[in-house]
């Protein structure tokens, strides 16, 4: 059994982790710690201890494994105080501010002997699973050209800040998301071409992006955006004997936004319709075209893998390497702007 305790009681924890975890029967969810029990808006899990005292959280003898679900501005300092208490710790995103202090943490776990990790949990997405499992059967041929889009309709919200972070960013709060599937996919790319702007100007949020990662010939674009009324497709991969496009989302978001959780067997799960389209010329130069059953998501897959490293000993899914190099393009990426 792995038990485990959470640091925040907010959207995060109760909306991206728990759903998952309480369905699987090797993990134990312990304690979870709010700073401010005041504020709590979620219902509490029978036989889970809710405590507003760290220590607690942190001396417990049975928990082996913390979970930082804060804002960013305070990941640092919580997976800092965990590995100093000599437990595990799983980070969200975007995993730190700097890739200086991911470096720290990294570190730290090293001479303490113990894990940290990124909460990586869009690895498990079904329209990247799908995209993963097309590429691998090889009717595209060679991979020429990767287009990742994450677009929404929120113009409140870039209207709403008038002044730049770096952390807040567009570019870490969902760059995170897309470049770790590329860096875990394709690895470390040649050369990477940035443009990331404030569509409403300096001293505003960052609100848009577009980059482009060189790999060997293989180009792999980045896209996201607040001000697209029509999103563009989740994936559009081409290669010398054909394409394939999926236009929607993995919908494990789409659901728990429902409260549509995942013990309903068709949670996260494609229909006909969400299906993508592979278009691709045989060697007889018959061209076919066919819809591609999705693979299903799993968000929960991330704490399968720490149970096996943890437990197990096994490597971690999400490397310091994968992690280091991903601070360190959402850095470059956002240096300049002001």
């Amino acid at each position: 059994m792995l038990t485990i305790g959470y640091i925040g009681n907010g959207k995060s924890t109760n909306r991206y982790h728990l759903p998952f975890v309480l369905q699987r029967e090797n993990i134990k969810v312990k304690t979870i710690y709010r700073r401010n029990p005041e504020h709590d808006s979620w219902d509490r899990i029978a036989g889970v201890n809710y405590t507003s005292d760290l220590d607690e959280l942190l001396n417990d003898q049975d928990i082996q494994l913390i979970v930082v679900c804060t804002k960013h501005d305070s990941h640092y300092a919580y997976a800092k105080t965990v590995l100093d208490h000599n437990k595990h710790c799983l980070v969200e995103k975007p995993f730190m501010e700097t890739s200086e202090q991911a470096k720290e943490i990294f570190a730290l776990a090293k001479e303490k002997g113990l894990i940290v990790q990124a909460y990586q949990n869009r690895r498990f997405d079904s329209d990247f699973l799908t995209v993963q499992k097309v590429m691998e059967e090889g009717n595209l041929g060679d991979l020429l050209e990767v287009e990742m889009h994450f677009d929404y309709y929120r113009p409140e919200v870039p209207e709403s800040v008038h002044s730049f972070d770096p952390a807040s960013s567009f570019l870490y709060a969902h760059g995170c998301h897309t470049l770790d599937q590329v860096i875990s996919c394709f690895g470390k790319p040649d050369d990477t071409h940035y443009d990331v702007r404030q569509l409403l100007g300096q001293g505003r949020m960052n609100d848009y992006f577009d980059l482009d990662l060189y790999f060997h010939g293989l180009k792999v674009s980045v896209k996201s955006s607040y001000f697209r009324i029509k999103e563009r497709p989740s994936f559009a991969v081409y290669g010398k004997d054909g394409s394939f496009i999926k236009q929607t989302k993995d919908r494990q978001e789409e659901h728990l936004k429902l409260f549509y959780m995942p013990d309903n067997k068709d949670f996260g799960v494609d229909s006909l319709e969400h299906y993508g389209v592979l278009t691709y010329m045989d060697e007889e130069g018959i061209i076919h075209e066919e819809k591609v059953k999705s693979v299903n998501g799993d968000y929960g897959r991330v704490y399968d893998d720490l149970y096996e490293a943890v437990i197990n000993g096994k490597d971690k899914t999400v490397t310091d390497e994968q992690t280091m190099l991903q601070m360190e393009i959402l850095e470059k990426g956002v240096r300049g702007l002001k």
